[in-house]
């Protein structure tokens, strides 16, 4: 299995169509059928001292092998998805992680 973790802070002086436009736009990637799970989410609730909640949304997508998410990687959905998008993020982290 292999895990691709990514956080989006998005820019703080986006307009509610720019939002939801991401919005619109990041949930497409976990329907990519390279994808084997994926969720798109926000900061949950939980307030404790080792949680970082900063980011704005994080999307998890797991795939069957690492050759899987570097079909991902150059799928049209997720090139799309760069091109619309990548003006109203700040900041990106992205972890990625194999199964041991």
């Amino acid at each position: 299995m292999f895990i691709h973790h990514v956080y989006f802070w998005l820019k703080p002086d986006l307009g509610s169509a720019e939002i939801q436009k991401f919005e619109e736009t990041v949930k497409t990637l976990p329907g990519i059928s390279h994808v084997k799970i994926g969720d798109v989410g926000k900061p949950a609730s939980t307030d404790r001292p080792v949680i970082d909640r900063s980011y704005s949304y994080s999307l998890l997508l797991a795939f069957e092998s690492m050759e899987k998410h570097d079909q991902y990687q150059v799928d049209p959905t997720h090139l799309k998805f760069v091109e619309t998008c990548s003006t109203f993020w700040d900041k990106v982290l992205i972890y990625d992680s194999e199964t041991i």
